[in-house]
């Protein structure tokens, strides 16, 4: 075992024995998350609960893995990424196993699993994308990125059709309990693949940065304070007192963690990169990126299977086809942003990807709801808007977080991929939550029950009019991220010619103001 770690350690190819070994963490939890959304109704029935208390499978583990994604980065920066990866996924598959077993309990501990194994994601996605970025050169980052995101793509194909296959078998429980095999199988492939990575040194012999306790507590509780509010808005009310009451607890949070940020000697993430134009513009277009899109993934079951009358496979089936397309282009936006820069490809990604949720709109204003027959032809035109919004994420998230990456130091990876996962997390969440309240605002402005349980073939028109209007606010987020892609600017010179080591910061600040 120790002569086999040696050959793959010491092979020229290393760097591709770390990529397929995160890969396959990626995959896994990619294919986790798409099998439980197309579950929620399944378990909503089995547990006899309403759509706002089973949201909370999906809610917890989002809001878990959000709240500790930066912890998570740094930690891994200081004791290991090795380390903290591996444990995540002990983590991982265990609370797979409790979640298959609240079959045989009850809602409240699936929620709780769920919860449990986003702590473990949260160590997973903090660690695994640095990982990949330390074993890759800097001129070859868009490619690992761009390879990233068609395993991310692969898993999102296989989630909901494994998902409503393994459903239609074995019952819900089994989108757990599959984790469990698979996930053993990947802790000893990344056992026996990775080296430990600590990229944060000492500025004097024998000293040590620290991790950064008390940053970690308000950024965390801070993310947790807004994305409750957000969450429960719809339900609780917008303006009532324990909505306007979080929102001012998470704004007090967030002012404390940035001035306890840009004073501590060793900040869990420094804010001052956020003065670097590229990596601040880029953040913000990623989130608002993520916004105008991850909406559309909670959503469509309900119109497939509800109005529609179509199964948990055959959805799983219908959302093969927008998944690859983000596998196929993903690698390729990589490869090209390595040699020609990230502006014209975020551009033009952001902009298939808005005209296909207006389009999107106009299709799903219709009267094709009538609860016969599926009208195929409208099928295929849905599927095919999805298709042109899967590959306009392809052309824009590759090229939008290697311009991010770019800005900053090689040491400081772990905690800048983790606030790239923890950008597309929390604005997953938020997403949900708007587009949600907007249907049901509409739905009640219908004369309808303002709640998506209610939603069946005989209130399809006030369903698909609520859904109209969030595809409208979305392809409207998704034209604002494609018009700052357009000021940020673009870097001055080719990334072949970029070294391994990370350019100095005052280079890569005037770089990216260019």
């Amino acid at each position: 075992m120790n002569r086999l770690k040696t050959n793959i350690t010491s092979s020229p190819r290393y760097r591709w024995w770390v990529f397929w070994a995160i890969a396959a963490g990626s995959f896994l939890s990619v294919v986790d998350h798409g099998s439980v959304m197309v579950a929620l109704p399944e378990i909503e029935r089995y547990f006899d609960a309403d759509l706002p208390t089973v949201q909370w499978v999906v809610i917890g583990y989002a809001l878990a893995i959000s709240v500790l994604l930066l912890p998570m980065g740094r930690l891994g920066d200081l004791a290991g990424r090795r380390r903290i990866y591996i444990l995540g996924f002990c983590i991982f598959v265990l609370a797979a196993a409790l979640a298959g077993s609240s079959r045989w309990l009850n809602l409240p501990t699936l929620i709780t699993a769920k919860v449990l194994q986003g702590i473990g994601s949260a160590m997973i996605q903090g660690n695994g994308m640095a990982t990949i970025l330390g074993a890759f050169p800097g001129a070859q980052r868009g490619q690992a990125l761009g390879y990233h995101l068609s395993v991310v793509g692969a898993g999102a194909i296989a989630g909901p059709a494994l998902g409503g296959l393994l459903i239609s078998i074995w019952g819900w429980q089994s989108v757990f309990f599959v984790n469990v095999p698979v996930g053993i199988v990947t802790i000893a492939i990344s056992a026996l693949v990775l080296q430990d990575q600590r990229s944060l040194q000492a500025d004097e012999p024998g000293q040590r940065q620290t991790f950064d306790w008390l940053g970690a507590f308000l950024s965390g509780a801070g993310l947790l304070a807004s994305l409750l509010t957000v969450s429960n808005g719809a339900q609780t009310g917008w303006t009532s007192p324990p909505i306007l009451t979080g929102a001012v607890v998470a704004v007090l949070l967030f002012a404390t963690f940035i001035w306890w940020e840009l004073r501590t000697p060793y900040p869990m993430l420094d804010l001052r990169l956020f003065r670097r134009k590229l990596f601040a513009l880029g953040v913000a277009a990623g989130w608002i990126s993520f916004l105008g899109s991850s909406a559309s993934r909670f959503l469509m079951p309900f119109y497939l299977q509800r109005v529609l009358d179509f199964s948990p496979r055959d959805v799983g089936l219908l959302m093969i086809p927008p998944a690859l397309s983000l596998v196929l282009v993903g690698p390729f936006s990589g490869l090209l942003s390595d040699k020609f820069g990230w502006r014209n490809l975020t551009v033009g990604g952001m902009a298939l990807s808005t005209i296909a949720w207006f389009v999107m709109a106009f299709l799903l204003s219709g009267d094709a709801q009538t609860g016969g027959a599926p009208p195929w032809g409208l099928i295929v035109l849905i599927v095919l808007m999805l298709v042109f919004q899967g590959a306009g994420t392809g052309l824009f998230n590759s090229p939008n977080n290697s311009s991010i990456l770019s800005a900053v130091e090689r040491s400081s990876y772990g905690v800048v991929a983790s606030l790239t996962q923890l950008i597309r997390n929390s604005a997953n969440v938020t997403s949900v939550a708007v587009a949600t309240t907007i249907v049901v605002m509409v739905m009640g402005s219908r004369g309808v029950e303002p709640s998506l349980d209610a939603v069946n073939p005989q209130i399809a028109n006030a369903f698909v009019a609520g859904l109209r209007w969030a595809f409208i606010f979305m392809g409207g987020a998704l034209a604002v991220a494609g018009a700052i892609c357009v000021f940020r600017g673009e870097r001055a010179r080719s990334p072949a010619a970029t070294s391994d080591a990370c350019p100095a910061p005052e280079a890569v600040s005037r770089t990216s103001n260019d």
